[in-house]
């Protein structure tokens, strides 16, 4: 624990320390062609995957949780309705999606980020389709890029971010509109619930028809089928 203390303080000090501009320019042009070459790689291996969706959750979920469970299933569904699943590659929800695609003979893509805990890549991603990102944002365009619709199972910050991403995109018309599903009810009406009473209602910081970007439902033929049905009303278009 002192380590890891040490390493944070030694992290915070570094951001007011006084560079000259060779450490400067030497540092940004690094970062500049690490992120280039993590778009050129994501492009290049998701630029032909065809429609897939994209399944969140906890990376912290057992396979033995319910909610473990319902991503499979949903991924197994989604695959024979004729879709690949992409994850955040790692344990818990994100193996459970590619788990169920791999299942059923689906494409099940895994877009891993290097972290310094928690994360690793699950055995269910197809070989040619595992890509490790260092950079969050690099991850979160592919994410966005590549699929047609996010179903979103319980989870932590990085569920959020990439919940919230998603619909500030569509929101702002960045992106083309794309289902996105909450999966589990207990978990996610007190959330949409303060969405309603006080970020729309109380503040006024959204519209009421932003209530209209996602849907909340409970199993795994209630999500594929909310991906379906909006399908049956819009037509599948690229996202950018």
């Amino acid at each position: 624990m002192r380590m890891e203390e040490g390493k944070e303080e030694d992290k915070i000090r570094r951001a007011f320390k006084e560079k000259d501009w060779a450490e400067i320019k030497s540092a940004d042009s690094w970062v500049i062609f690490k992120v280039i070459s993590e778009f050129v790689e994501g492009f290049e291996k998701l630029a032909k995957i065809g429609p897939c969706v994209s399944i969140f959750g906890s990376a912290r979920t057992k396979s033995d949780h319910p909610n473990y469970k319902s991503a499979e299933a949903i991924a197994a569904k989604l695959v024979r309705h004729g879709y690949g699943v992409i994850t955040g590659g790692g344990p818990g929800i994100m193996e459970a999606g590619n788990k169920g695609a791999h299942s059923e003979n689906g494409k099940s893509v895994g877009l891993n980020i290097v972290l310094p805990f928690e994360q690793f890549n699950n055995v269910y991603i197809d070989p040619d389709k595992l890509i490790t990102f260092d950079y969050f944002f690099v991850r979160k365009v592919m994410f966005t890029k590549y699929s047609q619709g996010f179903v979103v199972l319980p989870g932590g910050f990085g569920t959020m971010d990439e919940l919230f991403e998603a619909l500030t995109l569509i929101q702002t018309k960045k992106i083309g509109r794309f289902p996105i599903v909450l999966v589990g009810r207990v978990y996610w009406e007190g959330l949409i619930e303060w969405i309603k009473s006080t970020m729309l209602e109380s503040f006024e910081n959204i519209s009421k028809e932003d209530l209209d970007l996602f849907v909340l439902v409970d199993t795994a033929d209630e999500a594929v089928n909310a991906i379906d049905e909006f399908y049956n009303k819009y037509l599948l278009s690229p996202n950018y």
